[in-house]
């Protein structure tokens, strides 16, 4: 009923995959029934993609059990992802009424492939299906990737719907060079990053890729008289592709950010942004009173003063308080740490 905004949307998210690198077999340009559309957030992104894999996995089971109700087949049903992923996962599983199991990662916090494995053969051991999996590029705590091409080598043996969550790191890879990060994305079902995270869009923006959108339609299709409209096939109804009906224009704000910068200077404002990340930590380094407790990969810095968690608890609440920045704290086993994300565009060495 709103062919601008939608012919503008196809056409926006093709350019945008086409900046990351990701493959065509994710894009309209492709000819099929692929695409993408924009959600509010990564989590919005995470749910749609759940339930678009319980929707394809109750469907498969029921041509092979077809006497189960769709109750019996949704009670075996299992997801998974790393204990480093997002709490959205875990919130999704409760949205979607659906076991979600938190896997261990390694030492250098990654999920990887054999741990999958090991946990969908113990599953299905035990008479549950495995049906889904997260793989994170940049964790929330300390952006480590996990080991994607691993995963995605697993769930498309064990026939297991691979999402990618990139909320923040995803804006990275416009620039190629940064691209090895997302290594084993064309094995994903389903890829999503925040373009309002690291790419000077304004909130809310989420971008969200499906390689089979059908699956997602199937599991929130409801076609009332009153929603029908003259030009239903032609084009991709994203009130299908999301979880409210209606849906702003955000494929405008989308536009004037890819139009007023262009790649080059999109690129070389994330390039700016790792270099800033690796000097801090360069001068956390020289500082005897620092340590940088993980990689710096991107534009997030982990680092806190050596000593316990009380003093660095000082340390987080004097900086907040003095009203000149804002630092984001997080804690991966016993370790409390501060977490220098830099993401404004005005960011300068000094």
């Amino acid at each position: 009923a709103s062919p601008a905004c939608t012919e503008l949307e196809v056409v926006m998210l093709d350019w945008l995959g086409q900046m990351l690198g990701l493959p065509d077999t994710f894009l309209a340009k492709s000819g099929g029934a692929a695409g993408g559309v924009i959600q509010g957030t990564a989590s919005e992104a995470t749910l749609v993609a759940l339930l678009g894999a319980k929707s394809r996995a109750v469907h498969r089971y029921k041509q092979e059990r077809p006497e189960l109700a769709d109750t019996d087949i949704v009670s075996k049903l299992v997801g998974y992802c790393s204990k480093q992923a997002h709490s959205s996962v875990e919130r999704a599983g409760l949205l979607g009424g659906v076991k979600l199991r938190l896997l261990e990662p390694d030492a250098k916090r990654r999920l990887r492939g054999d741990v999958l494995a090991d946990a969908i053969k113990a599953d299905r051991e035990a008479g549950l299906i495995p049906f889904f999996v997260v793989a994170t590029l940049g964790t929330t705590s300390s952006c480590t990737f996990d080991a994607l091409e691993e995963l995605g080598e697993v769930a498309n043996r064990e026939e297991v719907w691979l999402h990618v969550d990139a909320a923040y790191a995803g804006s990275a890879f416009i620039c190629p060079e940064l691209r090895y990060l997302m290594k084993g994305v064309e094995l994903a079902d389903s890829f999503n990053f925040n373009p309002h995270k690291w790419l000077l869009v304004n909130f809310d923006c989420s971008a969200m890729w499906l390689k089979e959108p059908g699956w997602i339609v199937d599991a929130f299709n409801v076609d009332p008289l009153y929603l029908k409209h003259d030009q239903q096939g032609s084009a991709p109804d994203y009130r299908h592709w999301q979880i409210p009906l209606g849906r702003r224009f955000r494929a405008l704000k989308l536009w004037f950010v890819l139009r007023l910068y262009g790649v080059e200077n999109l690129q070389a404002h994330i390039r700016k942004h790792v270099a800033l990340a690796h000097h801090f930590e360069k001068l956390c380094l020289e500082d005897h009173r620092f340590e940088v407790v993980e990689e710096v990969v991107l534009g997030l810095v982990c680092f806190r003063l050596k000593g316990s968690n009380e003093l660095n608890e000082k340390l987080l609440k004097h900086l907040n308080g003095r009203g000149n920045i804002h630092l984001v704290p997080s804690k991966i086993g016993e370790t409390y740490f501060l977490r220098l994300a830099i993401c404004s565009r005005f960011s300068e060495k000094s």
